[in-house]
């Protein structure tokens, strides 16, 4: 399996494959059909205080990061999407941050790809 990370904002296009939203909430002004979602994994977005940490009291990226490994590593739910989404070429994990280097579906992507090689 092929994971790769885009802004949810950008054009779908066939070679994103299954595509997954990977924040807790919807992105502003997108609507359903223009998103094209295979899935919405929220349960595997950051927590709600982590989230609002980040984007809006200046918690630091290694520091997000950090915290975000460890609510993974904690999290029930990713073995089991991780086994799922193994079954597709191509996951797309999609974000609706401004910023493509550091968000949550970058740290994801890592987790997950450690994971397959059994790090």
């Amino acid at each position: 399996m092929e994971l790769q990370t885009k802004h949810v904002y950008d054009e779908a296009s066939p070679g994103d494959g299954y595509r997954v939203l990977t924040d807790r909430l919807w992105p502003r002004g997108l609507s359903k059909e223009r998103a094209h979602l295979d899935e919405w994994a929220k349960e595997l977005a950051p927590s709600t205080e982590l989230r609002t940490a980040f984007h809006h009291e200046g918690l630091p990226w290694p520091e997000f990061e950090q915290r975000f490994r460890a609510e993974l590593a904690a999290n029930p739910e990713l073995a089991e999407r991780a086994a799922a989404w193994a079954e597709h070429d191509v996951v797309t994990l999609l974000y609706g941050s401004h910023d493509a280097q550091h968000n949550q579906a970058v740290v994801l992507q890592e987790v997950l790809e450690a994971r397959a090689e059994g790090r």
